[in-house]
């Protein structure tokens, strides 16, 4: 063991049993020294004071040294103090200790911040690694962020995308700050992006509002082109106008929208205006037309009785062509019975129609020529098949035999269907 650490050892054991003042001496001319382990040195004098009172003097300042060495052990146990600050703080008041104008174990008092050092340097590791973390999550964190800031640049969202923006400004602010270089570029990708976004909706609404005024325009040259027509009373052109005038309407798309609902309003007004009169007009022409729909449904029930069921389909097709000169000329019905009388026409037309197919086709000389024909074929297929058939059994061959009599039986059920078929000629 060295001759210092000896002393120092033995000054230590000193402390303990008589305290700090046991460090310190007092010279005849009043000078106070104390005790370390590179030997003595003066700390000063306080005049017209005992030797006691003027070691106790400098104690006090040891026991302030000892105060804060005990100060900064609990702030670095708490972890209220950053491993550099402690680092800062220790190194300081190590000199502050060694160069002290006390009376104390000031070895044993700078041992004590020595000792610290190992947990500084553990904390500070900590400290690193926990900062290394933290950067690499806000690497991550900014670096998704941008992709989500290139994506909104990217498309459509004129609307949300500002609000989006903000959001991620807010979230960006409250990230810790990465290394320079990478922290720098990716806030150039970010606010590149919020740059071509703002730049791009700025033109996107540029171009809808030239659009929406343009619309304007189209908007009120069809209102003057609809304004003459609303006291037309040509009923079908006008109404074929106003269609024509609303698809052009629809097509021409939203005008600015403090006026878009009074232009609106305008050329609903004169719609409405022409389509009322109308709707009037047509609701007295249809009483007037209420005696013709009578005379109709009475002639037409009248003709159904005399037509249906269709005998005679030359007579059929005389009545109905009788039935339809007096149906046209009692003229129009009302619109509420159009459909429904129109149908009712149709139908009994289409009977007529079918009857007159029916009767052409069995009467048809080709058509039932081709039917003799086919039930001639069938007949000597049968009787060939009958024949071989008789053939095979006579020879012992009985599967020849089977498969004949089946093939029999298939152009048998043939044969049946198309004497049937010739006998819808003869009936």
């Amino acid at each position: 063991m060295s001759t210092t650490a000896t002393i120092s050892g033995k000054m230590a054991l000193m402390s303990q049993v008589a305290g700090p003042q046991s460090f310190g001496r007092v010279d005849e001319d009043g000078t106070v020294y104390v005790r370390t382990p590179d030997g003595e040195r003066a700390v000063g004098q306080v005049p017209d004071v005992s030797g006691e009172e003027a070691i106790a003097f400098f104690v006090r300042r040891y026991n302030s040294l000892e105060t804060e060495v005990g100060l900064l052990e609990s702030r670095l146990k708490s972890g209220r103090l950053s491993p550099e600050n402690a680092r800062q703080a220790a190194a300081k008041l190590r000199t502050s200790i060694l160069e002290a104008n006390a009376v104390g174990d000031l070895a044993s008092l700078a041992a004590r911040l020595d000792a610290l050092t190992p947990d500084i340097e553990a904390r500070a590791a900590s400290r690193r690694e926990e900062k290394a973390d933290a950067q690499a999550k806000a690497r991550q964190a900014k670096e998704e962020m941008v992709g989500r800031a290139e994506q909104i640049a990217a498309g459509t969202d004129w609307r949300g995308g500002v609000t989006k923006f903000r959001n991620l400004l807010d979230e960006w602010k409250k990230l810790p700050r990465i290394d320079r270089t990478t922290d720098d570029e990716l806030w150039h990708r970010f606010s590149s992006a919020r740059t071509t976004y703002t730049r791009r909706r700025k033109a996107q609404f540029a171009e809808q509002n030239a659009k929406r005024e343009d619309a304007r325009k189209i908007k009120e040259a069809i209102i003057e082109e609809a304004a003459p027509l609303a006291t037309s009373t040509e009923w079908g052109p006008t109404a074929r106008d106003f269609r024509d005038l609303m698809a052009r309407w629809k097509a021409a798309g939203p005008a600015p929208r403090e006026v878009d609902d009074a232009l609106w309003k305008k050329f609903r007004k004169i719609q409405d205006t022409f389509f009322d009169a109308r709707t009037a007009a047509m609701s007295q022409q249809d009483e007037e037309f209420r005696g013709n729909q009578e005379a109709k449904e009475t002639l037409l029930e009248a003709a159904e009785k005399q037509i249906l069921p269709i005998s005679d389909i030359n007579a059929a097709k005389e009545q109905f062509r009788s039935f339809l000169d007096r149906f046209n000329e009692i003229g129009k019905v009302p619109r509420d019975a159009i459909r429904r009388i129109d149908a009712r026409v149709r139908d009994l037309e289409e009977k007529v129609h079918s009857a007159e197919q029916a009767e052409w086709k069995r009467t048809d000389p080709q058509a039932r020529e081709r039917a003799e024909e086919t039930v001639t074929m069938l007949q000597s297929q049968i009787d060939k098949l009958t024949a071989d058939a008789e053939k095979a059994e006579a020879a012992g061959k009985d599967a020849d035999a089977r498969k004949a009599r089946e093939s029999v039986q298939t152009y048998q059920s043939w044969l049946d269907q198309a004497r049937k078929t010739l006998d819808d000629f003869t009936a």
